[in-house]
């Protein structure tokens, strides 16, 4: 019989929405408006360890628009989960906290983000898919250049 305590574990304890706001800066005004606005959209993932074997991991998003210089609505959302993961070889942790947790936690930011945009009297703004694996894999390489650069 196999031994419990060495058995990797990967597990959701949580999922939850962190920090979400709302702004209107220009309203009503910038509603009058005939003009599209812009859309940028900033992405960001974090994870910390919140106690033995237990993490916590949030993916933040910031949708702004704009017309002109002027913003139309800002909307800054963090949703976050607590996974339980042990056993798991030191190598493939940064694989699980920066590519398997924020997959899971993803799909409720998007539908988070779109449900306070339409809220907000606006056609919901619909988050693309993320291929969080290219997300990953980029970060290590920037953060491998930016190591050899120091050297």
């Amino acid at each position: 019989m196999a031994d419990q305590d060495t058995n990797p574990v990967f597990q959701i304890q949580r999922v939850y929405l962190k920090d979400l706001s709302l702004e209107q800066p220009n309203s009503p005004a910038i509603l009058l408006e005939q003009e599209q606005p812009s859309v940028d959209i900033q992405l960001g993932v974090e994870a910390a360890p919140v106690a033995d074997g237990i993490f916590e991991v949030s993916v933040t998003a910031t949708v702004q628009t704009k017309i002109k210089d002027k913003t139309v609505f800002l909307v800054e959302a963090k949703q976050a989960g607590i996974f339980e993961v042990r056993n798991i070889p030191e190598d493939q942790m940064g694989a699980i906290m920066g590519i398997a947790c924020p997959q899971i936690v993803y799909p409720y930011l998007r539908g988070n983000v779109a449900d306070v945009i339409n809220r907000a009297g606006f056609p919901p703004v619909h988050l693309a898919e993320i291929n969080f694996q290219a997300m990953y894999e980029q970060q290590q390489q920037a953060a491998a250049a930016n190591t050899a650069v120091a050297q």
